[in-house]
């Protein structure tokens, strides 16, 4: 689950998984989260009291139900949405995102601009000078993580432990990959904003005043 928080944090929203409500305040005072994630099997029929501790903070939960259990769901604990086990990487993104977006309608901190490039963090729309540009949630991720970082220089491995996860078993070629597609869709000889740093990794072009 942890590799699906760092998922999360790299998209731009801040997300936290357990249930220990003492940690979690500690944690809510001194950052700005968006969501818990909930294990259900974690913490079993006390769900609907951590839920309410939770809420007590002012933090929407996601509730991650095992799907054996489904049939003894009840509907009482209450969590602002559920999702079910095995966790899809995607659907998650999306649930969270929509949790967020329900909490604080559209903030515009959660967009992105640089330049005529614009990133919607909630929901996962990226345009350019006006025009949609289609990308698939790997070069979304790869793309916010850059461009909310620029002039920062990543590592592929950085890269590649940041958007896929620290348990993925490909290797750095998937990032080049990744980069060389999210170039042909999003740059033109106008617009420049991934750079190669040879032997290092990448990075997004800091434009400053531009953005």
């Amino acid at each position: 689950m942890m590799s699906l928080v760092k998922q999360i944090d790299a998209s731009g929203l801040s997300c936290r998984a357990g249930s220990d409500i003492v940690e979690l305040e500690d944690v809510a005072h001194t950052t700005s989260l968006d969501v818990v994630l909930l294990d259900m099997s974690a913490v079993g029929i006390g769900a609907q009291a951590v839920i309410e501790q939770i809420s007590q903070l002012s933090l929407p939960t996601m509730l991650v139900v095992d799907s054996g259990f489904l049939a003894q769901y009840d509907p009482a604990i209450n969590p602002d949405d559920f999702i079910l086990a095995p966790l899809n990487a995607t659907e998650l993104m999306a649930r969270v995102g929509q949790i967020v977006f329900r909490r604080n309608g559209r903030n515009t901190d959660q967009v992105v601009r640089v330049g005529e490039l614009t990133i919607d963090l909630q929901s996962y729309e990226v345009s350019m000078a006006g025009r949609r540009i289609s990308l698939t949630y790997k070069e979304f991720q790869l793309l916010t993580l850059l461009a909310s970082n620029p002039g920062r220089v990543y590592t592929r491995e950085a890269l590649l432990n940041q958007v896929w996860g620290y348990d993925y078993l490909g290797g750095t070629r998937t990032v080049d990959v990744h980069i060389r597609r999210l170039r042909s869709k999003v740059e033109d000889p106008d617009h420049l904003f991934v750079e190669t740093i040879w032997n290092v990794g990448y990075r997004f072009r800091d434009v400053g005043g531009e953005g």
